[in-house]
């Protein structure tokens, strides 16, 4: 079965060091939780965030809405046949439960993502929909015993969504692993573990439109 890692999500609530903010703290008196319990997102945060580092790759949870409603609306995720981790800038990992259904609504996924960071699951009828838990990218390799890594980036060899789809098929236990950041690349720590880093093209594709073609390229594999 395919898995697919979205990592360095840009995905995480406002660290410690933004709390002393005035703009933070009224947003949080406003939203009446606590700001270690809001989602950091530059739509809010922009200017706390400059002096954070590797701030331009953070604050963007717009994105990871935007890639897990392509990816959980998929015939191959509906069918169960293919696994969705989302590996976090901050090292924690959200695994999506058998066809989890998310809100299309940014604001309500806001909410759910806020919640889950909190309780660290969502369970509705004795189910666990989504999970997070403490776990770097190496750890998650090993702990979804993947054999075959291939890691996207305009740094890697030039292929096609094609070519990566009918690779992916010839392999156990493949991995498919996107950026889930705005700008830049993958950390070393991330890419090293990578069996392959591949790249699509010059242009900066969005996650949410490179998951789309992969998926649909590999979709097709199985329709022959």
């Amino acid at each position: 079965m395919l898995t697919l890692i979205i990592a360095e999500a840009a995905l995480e609530v406002i660290p410690k060091p933004l709390w002393k903010y005035p703009s933070i703290i009224k947003q949080s008196k406003s939203r009446g939780k606590k700001p270690g319990d809001l989602l950091l997102d530059r739509s809010y945060h922009h200017f706390e965030m400059l002096k954070m580092k590797n701030q331009k790759k953070r604050g963007r949870p717009d994105l990871i809405h935007f890639a897990l409603l392509e990816v959980t609306s998929t015939p191959l995720f509906l069918e169960n046949r293919l696994n969705v981790c989302v590996h976090t800038y901050d090292d924690k990992v959200i695994f999506l439960g058998k066809s989890v259904r998310l809100p299309k609504s940014y604001f309500r996924f806001e909410g759910l993502m806020e919640h889950l960071f909190k309780e660290s699951k969502i369970i509705s009828n004795d189910q666990c929909l989504l999970e997070i838990l403490e776990m770097d990218f190496k750890k998650l390799l090993n702990k979804i015993k993947a054999s075959y890594v291939i890691g996207l980036s305009r740094c890697g060899l030039s292929s096609s969504f094609e070519s990566i789809a009918d690779e992916l098929t010839h392999k156990d236990k493949p991995v498919l692993v996107v950026g889930g950041f705005p700008h830049g690349h993958f950390s070393e720590n991330t890419s090293r573990c990578f069996t392959k880093t591949s790249s699509i093209g010059d242009q900066s594709l969005t996650a949410n439109v490179v998951i789309a073609r992969i998926i649909y390229e590999y979709e097709k594999l199985f329709e022959k």
